[in-house]
């Protein structure tokens, strides 16, 4: 699903990442654990492309994305991507399904088929009495299954996700651990997790840990 080879990163002269080779199979749920400032964040984000490396190649379902001409990446990674970050990014003055169906938008399909995606998602993740509230209106846990039904609304290849579980109580944060197995076994779905989180990095699939700009199995 996912190679990378020799990909590095620096900023202001300051080395980053300095080499970084993973394979990433379809259907795999993968966490990339380090100390902070270790490079975890800048790699996600070359990874889901919306930072190009300094060196390196990336395949993604066969594709180099970094090729690809700038409105092209962008439908590419609207497409193929999705993200799940630590803070929801909900638009607040929309409600559940609005904030859902945003990227399916984007991508041209209509309003009634995105909804009618959506609404099986929502039941998927459990959370069929959310859909027409607001983000005010949702608990912190909710919030983040609306985020993950978002990021899965184009039946992306990949979905990256940047400490998911970082604003999250340690109930909400298993509960969340169950969600991303079960999509993995339900629809077969491939997870990058970037975590401090312990627990979650363990029950990965693997666990792969970055130190010095370089990444390595656990």
């Amino acid at each position: 699903m996912l190679s990378a080879k020799g990909i590095t990163k620096s900023y202001n002269k300051f080395d980053i990442l300095k080499g970084i080779d993973l394979e990433i199979k379809k259907g795999e749920v993968v966490s990339i654990v380090g100390s902070s400032g270790a490079g975890k964040t800048t790699l996600l984000q070359i990874l889901g492309t919306l930072d190009t490396p300094d060196n390196g190649d990336l395949l993604i379902d066969g594709i180099n994305p970094f090729k690809l001409k700038r409105n092209k990446l962008a439908n590419f990674r609207n497409q193929f991507i999705g993200f799940i970050f630590q803070f929801h990014q909900l638009l607040p003055e929309f409600t559940a399904i609005e904030n859902i169906i945003i990227p399916s938008l984007i991508k041209g399909t209509s309003q009634n088929t995105a909804k009618k995606e959506a609404r099986r998602i929502l039941e998927i993740l459990n959370i069929n009495e959310c859909i027409n509230k607001k983000p005010s209106e949702l608990s912190g846990g909710e919030q983040q299954r609306v985020a993950v039904a978002r990021s899965l609304i184009n039946k992306p290849k990949i979905i990256f996700a940047d400490e998911p579980t970082g604003n999250l109580d340690s109930h909400n944060s298993s509960e969340l651990h169950k969600i991303f197995f079960n999509l993995r076994d339900e629809l077969n779905q491939t997870f990058v997790i970037v975590t401090h989180n312990e627990n979650l990095a363990e029950i990965t699939d693997r666990k792969l840990i970055i130190s010095d700009g370089l990444i390595s199995p656990s």
